[in-house]
């Protein structure tokens, strides 16, 4: 495909490297030099101007009666992204993508209509989401919601004293029978990783990617990390750090999802606390410094089942997790953006990192590469990997068929069947049958190939 991508940020760059290792064409448009500077590595063609002015986006091959098949937008500004799919669309480019960062954008479709724009999105809704899979699940380092929020992967490391320690996979179900899990990923502590068999045994330490359902998501922690499993409760006091737009989306979530918790806001800005008081009247707002010892000590800093840290500085995020940590904070996660600090929790004390510029390009580029699917698409950037959530078709090849005569290659999994209301750990016998919601789980390379050959790609769903 041809492909403009307005914004040279971490996110357009990152997208603009994948698209254009997967072959497609890519021009790169941003006014900031030294952004283009940073991406003259990449196997794109750069335009440098605003991306919101007709004449630079025709600089791109942006006019009217072009052959360009879709422009992304995802620079920090709104109205700059908006005006690029507008000029867009009016010429006659097919698809748009358009990064939103004020949420009433993508609180009503009505913009996005209005402007030709196919999918208008913004990263707060999905880190929202994984937080609340990451409290949920104290054990977990990543976790990525699947079927509507029904089911999850998540990533966890196996410690010294678990029961699955020298186990085989094969003989996890039956000793444990209430556990619905697929493992589709496990990288052993010795270096060695890769798509498991029922011969695979674990080690203590191996980091694992566990498909699951949330009801049996708790007994999946207890056999992790018995350790953790047996303090596990119900939350009762989460800390959010920072009133901003994502501060502000995660307290709305932890509200919606958990009820009765305990939640304390702490934000430095005298107008944003007022503004946060009278949203969350049953929250305590408090304005002061996230890294304060004394109020933290004062607020019960020991206790907290969770500690969010969501200001706008990276830095400050990994720091303050780190002093939450130290204070007795059960859980610490940190929102952090630059790509170099994504692998700091092996050496600071912080127990997830969440990345958003990762859950904004993860939607992109599901787009990009199935412009015509709208389930659930996760990236597992660590394993290279990807998830891809779909419905069967009655006239695929594969309706009707039991997943043992699909011949599935390694690196390639059925891990989850939504069926109605049920949801289904499939076996060899399984049936799939049309309807059917599918999780297939497929090394990055291989996912193209079994994407088409599922229809993954060739039914919009509304």
């Amino acid at each position: 495909m041809n492909i403009v991508i307005v914004g040279a940020g971490e996110v357009g760059r990152n997208v603009a490297k994948t698209l254009s290792d997967e072959k497609h064409n890519i021009w790169l448009v941003d006014k900031d030099e030294a952004k283009i500077k940073d991406a003259q590595n990449l196997d794109v063609k750069f335009v440098k101007g605003n991306g919101a002015r007709p004449n630079v986006l025709a600089q791109a091959g942006v006019v009217p009666g072009c052959d360009i098949d879709m422009l992304i937008a995802c620079t920090n500004r709104d109205e700059v992204n908006m005006l690029s799919c507008w000029i867009a669309h009016n010429s006659g480019i097919p698809y748009l993508i358009s990064r939103a960062r004020n949420l009433e954008f993508t609180d009503s479709p009505d913009w996005g209509e209005k402007l030709g724009i196919n999918l208008m999105i913004s990263p707060e809704r999905s880190i929202a989401r994984e937080i609340i899979g990451l409290l949920e699940v104290s054990a977990a380092t990543h976790a990525a919601e699947l079927l509507n929020g029904r089911a999850a992967l998540y990533t966890l490391k196996i410690s010294e004293n678990s029961p699955l320690v020298n186990m085989a996979l094969k003989d996890i179900r039956p000793k444990f029978p209430d556990l619905m899990a697929v493992f589709v990923y496990v990288n052993h502590e010795n270096g060695e990783e890769g798509v498991p068999n029922g011969f695979t045994v674990l080690r203590a330490n191996d980091v694992c990617y566990v498909v699951t359902y949330k009801k049996s998501a708790w007994l999946l922690q207890n056999l992790f990390q018995p350790e953790i499993g047996k303090k596990h409760t119900s939350l009762r006091k989460i800390f959010i750090i920072g009133g901003g737009k994502l501060g502000t989306q995660i307290a709305q979530k932890v509200r919606r999802d958990f009820g009765n918790v305990s939640m304390r806001i702490i934000e430095k800005d005298h107008k944003r606390c007022e503004r946060l008081a009278e949203e969350f009247g049953d929250a305590l707002v408090i304005e002061a410094d996230g890294a304060d010892g004394a109020m933290l000590a004062e607020e019960g800093i020991e206790n907290a089942d969770g500690y969010i840290c969501a200001t706008d500085s990276d830095e400050l995020n990994l720091i303050y997790c780190a002093i939450a940590k130290k204070m007795g904070a059960k859980k610490t996660i940190s929102i952090v953006k630059r790509k170099d600090y994504q692998n700091l929790t092996d050496c600071i004390k912080i127990d997830a990192i969440v990345d958003p510029n990762e859950a904004l390009a993860n939607v992109i580029l599901r787009f990009a590469r199935y412009p015509k699917h709208t389930l659930a698409f996760t990236m597992v950037e660590q394993i290279n990997a990807e998830m891809l959530e779909f419905r069967m078709q009655p006239d695929n090849q594969f309706t009707g068929k039991t997943l043992m005569e699909l011949k599935l290659p390694k690196g390639v999994i059925i891990a989850l069947i939504g069926r109605g209301d049920e949801v289904l750990l499939p076996t060899g016998a399984t049936k799939i049958l049309a309807g059917d919601h599918v999780i297939l789980f497929a090394l990055t390379p291989m996912m193209p190939e079994y994407a088409k050959l599922f229809g993954a790609e060739t039914k919009r769903e509304d």
